[in-house]
């Protein structure tokens, strides 16, 4: 049996800084034998460039095991931000006896640190709904600043309160025979641009009228609410308004939550010892309280987590028969808690997160990955890889890591305004300078590209029902192809729209109805992610004479071309008073209001994001209907003037589908595709069976939609990662037998793929599993949806089996609505019957059709299998 031994260091030791080497490279020290150990140069071992460095210059001091020449394989100090939920009150005083200066009045307050805004509105009688009315003038705060037509922000004013405790407040005074009928609030952090509601709403004050069961003073009709100081009034028989008890005076205080962030570290080390060939290794913290080690070993180049056997370390629990659990040992000075302890070296790494309580895991901030300590000395290029979850990227705090770049794309302007005014023969430094900006914002818009999980709601079922019959539908014929028409380095050429134009016959004849092609739009990044002026459309792509000649060859050779709108953000032109930049110019010079409230960078005067925040440019808010009147007129524009036939829409998580169907419904495109991209659900670093939730979400964005655009299927694509990468085929059929993605729910509104320009090209963020491309294109070319294939893999060696495949769909008349039947879903197999007349199988495992049809092989390669019933 495996022997495992441990210890707890006298001495816990943070790692030292890195030194310096070539650009992406690291050293890897290898310490001397203990007996031996002087202040001599270290001998250093080179690592691969790219991954994930998994080592840095310098050797720590750490304990080595008993004896024997001892090796430090790994030392590091990973960073670590844990966030804490302060607990504070928010008191709310009502008193609607006049005072002396014959006036009524509400105090609002808040005892938490900031600088805190009351955005609010009010409510009039007879008034039915959860609409807002800007309060009338004379019951306005001094410094009240109006926003739009609903609300206004009035500023809390800071004072000690009795107790000597800072006190945030303000007092909005009104006369008793007032027609408002409530007062509707929320508060506003103004240095974080944090909103705090109750419970998911507004808060309503009440100013005459009883106390209703729900509202969220906390009381029922006539009963003086629970732990609260107020005075109920009878109704005086024959006044105007509601009847029964009104209320007098009115005091209770409500919890206020606020997150703060604080830094931290854990350090790790790995010493290798040759005779005992054992590695020793040690963690240590600066949190203090409980922290536990939630962690497991892997062996070879796989990085299935396991379970080493016993003893295991003291304080170790066996979590669910997958992980281990140990405690770490509180330091007696109080400054942390440390562990170490000896595994064989049987294991290739150890893989761990921390945990501080059932609801605070803590991951590696670099990458939002588990930690990947190897556990054996690495010697040669390419040894190293980054361990990966499913191939799927995803960042913790997309905010603090786009700060640096927008700060340095901001003195880069700056400096550049500053040089305007000089002679020509700056020209060369300031074309430097535009490149930089466009690189630093082609990076930031990438961070921006990655998932973020959202709350996960009861599951809706839509089976494609002949009741749901939009305006518009934006789904085509139902047997459409589309091909992505570009990837992350086409606009390098200049000549892109030129380029593509010469490939329109060939994609024609192999069967593509649909090419999807680049923004068109001037951008700050060269890729036209990051547009500016919505009108210019000479691009890094081409000319707009040249983008108006590639649609007339597209169409010329029958097929339709999608437009990339990018709706969600927009980049200014100018800055306001403050140096920020939220002005903008050319046709459509909207100013600060139509950016969102809620992103702190960009100080809009909208109201809150209807989704979420793209944090690299201003998000565009479209509840203005200056805006949307805009939007809808620049997009009924370009379907004239260039004439895109339908819509691929950028970053749609970003903004309410209600609002897409506005603007669908406008351009009455023929065919339109959200990305609706988010992350998959994950347990401790494995990817749950069950996705519903995830695909729910896109299916919340249709819906509001009213059906009129699609969404890329990217609950598939996260799927087909993992079935295939792992075999684990089974995961290819949900709890009811159905497919495990959109396409199982609505598969007219499902636009399936397993590549784009952001998974992979050069960015790479979400590469499908290498090698197994041609199984999947056999799952979306024989499936229900509408299948999308990736330019990269069409003009490659894929291009004769991708083209069989699209033959075999199109001549079998497979469409988005075809109805499938799964046969098989196993650990190496998956096979499906389509339309009765197409079978197919994917995966190693042994799969050959039975029954009285007559099944004729149409297609096979490397794992995958395709029949047609023979006619």
């Amino acid at each position: 049996m495996s022997a495992v031994s441990w210890s707890i260091p006298a001495i816990p030791r943070a790692i030292p800084p890195a030194r310096s080497g070539p650009p992406g490279e690291a050293f890897l020290v290898a310490a001397r034998p203990r007996a031996a150990r002087s202040r001599a140069a270290p001998r250093r071992v080179r690592l691969a460039r790219g991954g994930v460095v998994v080592a840095h210059a310098g050797a720590a001091e750490v304990p080595v095991a008993d004896s024997g020449e001892a090796a430090v394989v790994f030392s590091e100090k990973f960073p670590l931000r844990r966030c804490q939920t302060v607990t504070s009150s928010m008191p709310r005083r009502v008193k609607l006896e006049p005072d002396a200066d014959g006036k009524c009045k509400i105090v609002i307050g808040c005892d938490v640190e900031g600088k805190w805004l009351l955005h609010w509105g009010v409510s009039y009688h007879g008034e039915t709904g959860s609409e807002w009315d800007q309060p009338p003038s004379e019951i306005r705060p001094p410094g009240s600043v109006p926003i739009k037509d609903s609300a206004i922000e009035t500023p809390l004013e800071t004072s000690p309160n009795s107790e000597g405790h800072i006190l945030h407040e303000v007092q909005i005074k009104f006369d008793k025979d007032t027609p408002v009928a409530a007062i509707n609030f929320v508060l506003k952090e103004e240095g974080t641009g944090a909103w705090f509601q109750h419970k998911g709403g507004d808060f309503r004050i009440p100013l005459s009228g009883s106390l209703k069961d729900g509202d969220p003073l906390g009381a029922k009709q006539g009963v003086k609410p629970e732990g609260s100081n107020a005075q109920l009034k009878e109704a005086v028989p024959g006044e105007k308004g509601p009847s029964t008890k009104c209320i007098s005076e009115f005091y209770e205080e409500y919890p206020i939550l606020k997150s703060e962030y604080f830094e931290h570290f854990v350090s790790v080390a790995v010493t290798e010892n040759s005779e005992t060939d054992k590695s020793l290794v040690e963690f240590y913290t600066d949190i203090t309280g409980d922290v536990i080690i939630h962690w497991g070993v892997c062996k070879g180049n796989t990085m299935t987590w396991e379970i080493p056997p016993e003893p295991h370390p003291p304080n170790t629990k066996i979590f669910r028969q997958k992980a281990l659990q140990t405690l770490l040992e509180q330091k007696t000075d109080g400054t942390g808690s440390a562990v170490s302890f000896l595994l064989d070296a049987d294991y290739s790494g150890l893989v761990f997160v921390l945990k501080l309580n059932e609801h605070t895991w803590l991951r590696n901030l670099e990458n939002g990955f588990d930690f990947y300590i190897p556990l054996t000395r690495v010697e040669q290029f390419g040894s190293t890889q980054e361990p990966h979850r499913a191939g799927e990227h995803k960042l913790d705090d997309k905010s603090a890591q786009t700060d640096g770049l927008i700060s340095d794309i901001r003195n880069l302007v700056v400096g550049l305004s500053s040089r305007r005014g000089q002679r020509a023969k700056n020209k060369v430094l300031q074309e430097d300078i535009l490149q930089e900006i466009e690189r630093l914002a082609a990076e930031a818009y990438s961070i921006f590209r990655s998932p973020t999980i959202d709350a996960i709601e009861d599951p809706v079922y839509i089976d494609d029902p002949e009741s749901v019959k939009p305006a518009c539908s934006g789904t085509g014929s139902g047997f459409e192809i589309v091909c992505q028409g570009f990837n992350w380095e086409s606009h390098k050429s200049g000549k892109w729209y030129v380029e593509l134009g010469t490939k329109a016959k060939e994609l024609s004849s192999l069967g593509f109805t649909i090419v999807w092609s680049p923004p068109p739009t001037d951008s700050v990044s060269p890729e036209g992610y990051m547009p500016r002026d919505l009108y210019n459309l000479n691009s890094r792509y081409g000319t707009m004479a040249e983008l108006k000649q590639l649609v007339d060859i597209f169409h010329e050779n029958g097929v339709k071309v999608l437009g990339d709108a990018v709706l969600n953000h927009r980049c200014a032109q100018f800055q306001n008073q403050n140096g920020i930049w939220n002005i903008f110019g050319g046709r459509m010079n909207w100013d600060d209001r139509a950016v969102v409230a809620d992103d702190p960078h960009f100080q809009g005067r909208g109201n809150k994001s209807s989704g979420d925040n793209f944090h690299a440019a201003p998000n565009i808010d479209h509840s203005q209907d200056f805006v949307r009147t805009d939007i809808k007129e620049w997009l009924r524009w370009m379907r004239k003037e260039v004439g895109y036939d339908g819509w691929r829409l950028d970053f749609a998580r970003g903004f309410w589908g209600g609002y897409v169907k506005d603007y669908m419904e406008a351009t009455e495109p023929y065919f339109a595709v959200g990305e609706y991209w988010d992350s998959l659900s994950y347990t401790y670093g494995e990817m749950d069976y069950n996705q519903d939730a995830h695909r729910q979400r896109i299916v919340d964005w249709i819906n509001a939609t009213n059906g009129t655009a699609g969404a890329f299927d990217v609950t598939t694509k996260g799927i087909l990662h993992m079935a295939l990468e792992r075999s684990e085929y089974w995961r290819l059929s949900d709890e009811k037998g159905k497919p495990p993605g959109v396409l199982g729910w609505w598969p007219s509104r499902a636009v399936t793929f397993i590549e784009n320009h952001d998974t992979g090209s050069t960015q790479g963020h979400w590469r499908f599993p290498y090698g197994m491309e041609m199984q999947g294109y056999a799952y979306i070319l024989t499936h229900p949806g509408t299948p999308a294939v990736f330019y990269d893999h069409i003009f490659s060696h894929l291009q004769q089996d991708i083209a069989k495949l699209m033959s075999i769909r199109c001549r079998l008349k497979i469409q988005c609505r075809s109805k499938i039947k799964i046969l098989k879903a196993e650990q190496n197999l998956y096979a499906a019957e389509i339309n009765e007349n197409l079978l197919m199988k994917i995966g190693a495992g042994h799969f050959e059709p039975t029954g009285p049809v007559n099944w004729i092989v149409a297609a096979e390669g490397h794992d995958y299998k395709i029949w047609e019933a023979a006619s």
